[in-house]
């Protein structure tokens, strides 16, 4: 062998660039070497260039072993998904030789593909990608479920282009794109990118690599997929023996409640007693509460308010109360059944009560009939009948007429039967609630004129106003409705004198008319609170008269020629003085608003807009209303 066939064997030993095995040739052309010197180096240079090329393979095919061996090793020991798919997306890169890659997987809920890891990328826009299912060479990869390759992405016409994918990759600055797909059987969840931002050719060898590594991604996939399946199940199984453990532990609690409760039930024990035997259940405070309930429903679940749990008490639709559990925030489901099965007990034990106590209320009804419709009985037999119920009537009292707002006739589709009836299930339900509030403030109640009229005491620090607002709160939380409460002035001594209940009654029923036409139903008040029409329904004296002086003329002209002065006086000042509002209100033209003004002028006198003559005037249009509903 040579000198110069020798320096092949360094050049090999060396891993030279193949333009380093020209050199040789070209040393010995140099020195005059004959043509059989130098056709012998030729032969020698490609004989080691084609051990140099075997050499480089089998490089590459041992770098490509051990990239597949650790990622298949990554596969084994897993734990993150998202680093074994980081590490598989690198190798490609690397062993490509590409300076992109990137995995993207279809997203099957929201109905697209998004980018989940990439390596090499810059652009934001393009990490952020998401695209539609079928579109850019993504789409055709997943489409056929074979590999695709482009070396001019934006001259390729063999996938749907669309501005969003294509300004992701002009911002990327891609050009040649390999895409390989992602199975699982026989179903594509994703692909496996290599990109250059320069034109280039993937060999065969090379699209047969990526496709190793999306291969071994998808095992990844599957395999990540598997496990948290694996582990939601041993949760599912370790919830189940927890509930298993626990079940037996439940029906020997609700024994023990079962237990408790009908021990309550047959001696006779009362709601206080269940709230005390629940405390124990429950190992917290629980009371009974038949106010302050904004926190409740009426369907008897437990629910939670703040730091206590609270449970309705009701009846028919009707709340009597509630059970509170005292700061205890955390209460698990079984004992939020306990408190449900224990209101459910109380709700009884107060019907059972209620029963009771009917014919005690029937009493304090007869009673309060007797105080209001004949005046002149003995005081000292009064004095007897009311020391029965527990009613001292020789202090001060407070007569108050309360009422259930609601609609005057029933709704669309309801029967005329229908209206009645809820009416008289109404007027029944207000009743209840106001013999029981009655009989808890040692008061009388009645049923009267399709309302309920209350005699209950003043306290010392109350004003009928106070005792009006309470009332008609109690009694709407109690219902579930809104109740409107009049109050009339307090009544020193009844039992002394009984003749002024039937005058603070009419006073009670006049406030709770006028609480209603001035919109403020569902409210609680006394005269004292209405102004100077509270001064009015006080002392009545001659209304009617008023209003024939400040507006008969209008009212007599009204009912003479048929015409609607009246309410076009109403709605003028209601709408603060304006023809233009008026005419909008009554839904007429503007010149028979003006017309109809000039007419009442005439009727009124020339100052009838004056500050002094309007106040007058509205105030007679409200007494006149007033009266107009207490006559209907």
């Amino acid at each position: 062998m040579s000198h110069d066939q020798a320096s092949y064997l360094e050049l090999l030993a060396r891993g030279a660039d193949a333009e380093a095995y020209d050199r040789p040739a070209l040393l010995a052309r140099a020195s005059g070497a004959g043509a059989e010197a130098l056709a012998s180096l030729e032969h020698a240079k490609q004989l080691a260039l084609r051990v140099r090329a075997e050499l480089e393979g089998r490089r590459r095919r041992e770098a490509e072993l051990s990239a597949l061996f650790e990622t298949a090793h990554d596969l084994a020991g897993l734990r993150d998904l998202d680093a074994v798919l980081r590490a598989i997306v690198q190798r490609a890169r690397s062993l490509l030789g590409t300076e992109v890659a990137y995995l993207s997987l279809n997203d099957p809920a929201a109905g697209d593909t998004y980018m989940r890891v990439t390596e090499g990328s810059v652009s934001a826009r393009f990490q952020q990608l998401r695209l539609g299912m079928g579109e850019g060479l993504g789409g055709l990869v997943a489409q056929t479920a074979r590999p695709y390759v482009t070396d001019s992405y934006f001259d390729d016409a063999r996938f749907e282009h669309t501005r969003t994918i294509d300004t992701a990759v002009s911002d990327e600055g891609l050009v040649a794109i390999l895409g390989v797909p992602l199975m699982l059987g026989s179903q594509v969840i994703g692909v496996l990118f290599a990109a250059d931002r320069r034109a280039r050719v993937f060999e065969r060898e090379q699209v047969a690599l990526l496709g190793s590594f999306a291969a071994h991604a998808a095992v990844a996939i599957d395999t990540a997929n598997l496990l948290a399946e694996t582990r939601s199940a041993l949760a599912e199984l370790e919830r189940a023996n927890e509930i298993i453990r626990d079940h037996s532990g439940v029906i020997e609690r609700a024994s023990e409640v079962h237990d408790r409760l009908t021990e309550v039930v047959l001696r006779g024990g009362g709601v206080h007693d269940v709230a005390a035997a629940l405390s124990e259940v429950l190992d917290g405070t629980v009371e009974f509460t038949d106010t302050d309930l904004e926190a409740t429903g009426a369907d008897g679940r437990a629910v939670r308010h703040g730091q206590d749990w609270v449970a309705a008490v009701s009846a028919g639709g009707e709340l009597l109360g509630a059970l509170v559990l005292r700061n205890h925030p955390e209460l698990d489901p079984v004992d939020q059944r306990t408190m449900e099965r224990a209101a459910m007990v109380t709700s009884l034990l107060l019907l059972a009560r209620r029963s009771a106590h009917d014919a005690e209320q029937r009493v304090r009804g007869e009673l309060l009939d007797d105080l209001l419709d004949a005046p002149d009985r003995d005081p000292r037999l009064l004095r007897e009948r009311a020391a029965r119920l527990q009613a001292d009537l020789d202090a001060p009292h407070v007569v108050l007429a309360a009422r259930i707002d609601g609609p005057d006739s029933g709704t669309s589709g309801t029967s005329d039967r229908e209206t009645a009836d809820r009416r008289s299930a109404d007027r029944q339900r207000l009743w209840s609630a106001a013999s029981h509030l009655a009989a808890t403030r040692s008061g009388l109640a009645a049923a009267r004129d399709g309302g309920t009229v209350l005699l209950l005491p003043l306290g010392p620090d109350d004003s009928a106003a106070d005792l009006a607002r309470q009332t008609s709160r109690q009694l709407s939380g109690t219902v579930r409705e809104s109740v409107t409460v009049g109050a009339s002035a307090p009544v020193p001594a009844p039992a002394g004198d009984p003749s002024p209940i039937a005058g603070a009654y009419a006073q009670a029923r006049r406030c709770l008319d006028a609480l209603r036409l001035l919109g403020r139903s569902g409210q609680g008040a006394a005269a004292q609170d209405l102004g100077f029409l509270g001064l009015l329904l006080a002392d009545p004296g001659d209304i009617d008269g008023f209003v024939r002086r400040t507006m008969g003329e209008v009212v007599d002209y009204d009912r003479r020629r048929g015409t609607d002065l009246v309410r076009t006086l109403d709605a003028y000042f209601a709408s603060g003085m304006s023809p233009a509002r008026t005419k909008d209100d009554l839904h007429v033209h503007v010149n028979t608003v003006a017309q109809r003004l000039e007419r009442i002028g005439r009727l009124l006198g020339p100052d009838w807009q004056s500050p002094a003559r309007s106040l007058e005037i509205q105030l007679a249009l409200r007494l006149h209303a007033m009266s107009a509903a207490v006559a209907h």
